[in-house]
Formats: structure tokens, sequence, C-alpha cells
């Protein structure tokens, strides 16, 4: 029983690692210039092959750190200055940044990336020009209804299950438990789209900021713990891969 108690515990934690390198970066959607890191789920391919891919974990953990530059700017330039305003300039430009930085190191832009310039520059644009917080504001939720509309409509119009694509490379589970997760992804963003509408409207802007950059966050590791621990209990044995993929 023991041994079972142990081994239970070693793949939930295992797997737990291998969501957080894998989705944790959505919570990026917090910040007012990216969350695009969603949509390379579309056309990714896995980072991390195995357990022991200590190359692929340290560049997803750079990948990471790179996605959370703006939103840490972000939340610098607000909490010196309290000028939401300065702060979502701030955004745009490492944003900008962001850009640049990929062309001349990469010589390729990632496609989220070039959407999260459009958005950022778009909807910040938008709150700097008519000096309106709301549409900064407003930005996270547009994001996450839509990460939710391009689950569900990936697979119902395609049959294509984003989150098995994204994690798939990590893990083996059986099909309908994939499905499972993706609707769970769908309603988690739905939610926290709906959430972030009452925190804006209820509270002041100070608390709006700090909920986007570190509430967001909590509440998005919370879920992939919540998760991880589900998906323990489903994991097939690595050598069932083909299996899966027949059926």
């Amino acid at each position: 029983m023991r041994h079972i108690n142990t081994l239970a515990s070693q793949n939930a934690h295992y797997t737990l690692r291998k969501l957080m390198l894998r989705v944790s970066p959505v919570v990026i959607d917090a910040d007012p210039s990216g969350s695009a890191f969603f949509f390379r789920l579309v056309s990714c391919r896995p980072c991390l092959h195995n357990r022991r891919n200590s190359f692929g974990e340290h560049a997803a953990h750079m990948k990471f750190l790179f996605d959370l530059f703006p939103i840490l700017l972000f939340f610098g330039a607000y909490s010196y200055t309290d000028d939401i305003y300065l702060a979502t300039g701030v955004t745009i430009v490492a944003t900008f940044a962001q850009v640049i930085y990929s062309w001349f190191r990469h010589k390729h832009v990632d496609q989220m990336l070039w959407i999260s310039l459009v958005l950022i520059t778009v909807m910040g644009g938008l709150t700097i020009i008519f000096h309106n917080k709301q549409f900064i504001m407003w930005k996270p939720t547009v994001l996450y209804w839509l990460f939710s509309v391009v689950l569900v409509g990936a697979w119902h119009l395609r049959e294509k299950n984003l989150i098995e694509k994204l994690m798939g490379g990590a893990m083996q589970l059986p099909r309908p438990i994939w499905t499972k997760t993706m609707y769970a992804w769908a309603v988690f963003f739905l939610a926290m789209g709906a959430l972030n509408i009452y925190v804006f409207h209820a509270f002041s802007e100070a608390l709006w900021v700090k909920f986007k950059v570190f509430g967001t966050l909590v509440l998005t590791l919370l879920f992939v713990v919540a998760q991880s621990m589900y998906l323990s209990k489903h994991m097939l044995p690595e050598d069932s891969t083909n299996e899966t993929k027949t059926e």
C-alpha cells in the first residue's frame, strides 16, 4: 500500500511538473501585452520529450521568462508611478522589443507574438488615445473568452483537441480524458474572463492591477495543480502511445 501511495504521489508530481512547463505561461494573459502564448499550441511541437530532457526544460523556463517580460515591466511601471496609461505605454514598447529581439535572435517571430503585438497596440493604443482605462481592463476578458472559443471551435469544427496538441508530448491519456481536459480549460477561461469583469467593476484600479498580475497567476496555478492530480490518475504507460493514437 505504501508503495502504491508513493507511486501515485510521484506520478502526480511528474504530471504537475509537465503541466507547469506546458501551460503555466498561459497566465501571461493577465498582462496587458501578451497571452498570445496560447496560440502557439496551434503549431507548437513539444520541447520536452521525456523526463531526462534537461535542455528542453531549460528552454521552456527561458521562454516562460521571456513571455513574462511585458507583464513585469507593466507591474513595475504602475507600482512606481500609479499611472495605468504610462504602464500601458511601457507594455506596448516592451512587446515591440520582444518582436525585434525574436527577429534578430532567431530570424523568426512566432505567430502568437504577432497576435500579442496587434492586441496590445490596438487596445493599449485606444486606452492611451481616449484616456480610457476600460480598454486595457477588458483585454484579459476578451482574450480569455477568445481562448475558450478557439478551444471549443477547433474541437467541434475540425475535431482537433488543442490541449492534447499542447500537452500530448508530455503525457499519454485516454482520448475521453483529453476531451474532458479541453472542456475544463474552456470553462476555466470563461470563468476567468467573467471574474476579471467583476474585479475591475467592483474594486479599485490598483487592486485590479494586483489581481491581473498575481490573482490570475494564483488561480491558474491552483487550477493546474487540481488538474494534475486528476490527470495523474489516468496517465497511460509511455509504450501505449501508438495504441492511444489508433483508438
